[in-house]
């Protein structure tokens, strides 16, 4: 009988299975700061995500994340939630959090930092619009991991400081692409994550 394996090419459910690409929206919990229509334009995210047959990534939280959640999930997509709780009644209890919009939430226990940590580096590509200090902790992480990612020009706050930072920093732009149309900026991601996973 032949062995089933990963390697084995006459295994029938080998390439039946193709994983999706997970993709982070960073943003502000609060947005009193953000672009008027920064809200509806990470709605917009998370419905696109959706569409393309990628899976969302949030930190679980609230503000434009949330409503990237609820984008995806209205247009049939998946989300999964990294939380800084270590349990659901804590998630909701102690950090106010919510748990609608998500099919999963991973109860970290980290807090915000670590968090915001295993936040990026469980996705596949990060796309930043209207941020503050955490948006910009997590843009941070996912460029020093060199991570693929968007930003969403003219959303407000610190997102709207990354290209001046990088020009600044002298470390070079990284894998980052800037658009103020989150269809063309999604569609931008999507092909730095594919030329990516096309790489031996």
């Amino acid at each position: 009988m032949q062995k089933k394996t990963r390697d084995n090419p006459k295994d029938p459910l080998r390439g039946m299975h193709q994983l999706k690409y997970k993709i982070c929206i960073s943003g502000a919990a609060e947005t009193g700061h953000c672009a008027p229509d920064a809200l509806e334009q990470a709605e917009t995210l998370g419905r696109l995500i959706a569409e393309k047959g990628l899976v969302l990534i949030t930190g679980a939280t609230t503000g434009a994340p949330y409503w990237a959640a609820k984008g995806a999930k209205e247009a049939g997509g998946i989300v999964i939630g990294i939380s800084p709780a270590y349990s659901r009644a804590q998630h909701v209890s102690t950090y106010r959090l919510p748990v609608d919009y998500h099919d999963l939430i991973v109860y970290t226990g980290f807090g915000y930092a670590g968090r915001n940590l295993l936040l990026t580096r469980a996705s596949d590509a990060v796309i930043t619009l209207c941020g503050r200090i955490g948006t910009l902790n997590e843009f941070t992480q996912a460029f020093e991991d060199q991570k693929p990612q968007g930003v969403l020009v003219g959303s407000g706050g610190t997102t709207d400081l990354i290209e001046d930072v990088l020009a600044r920093a002298n470390r070079g732009m990284g894998k980052v692409v800037f658009e103020k149309s989150p269809a063309k900026l999604l569609e931008r991601v999507v092909a730095l994550v594919e030329a990516e996973d096309r790489q031996p």
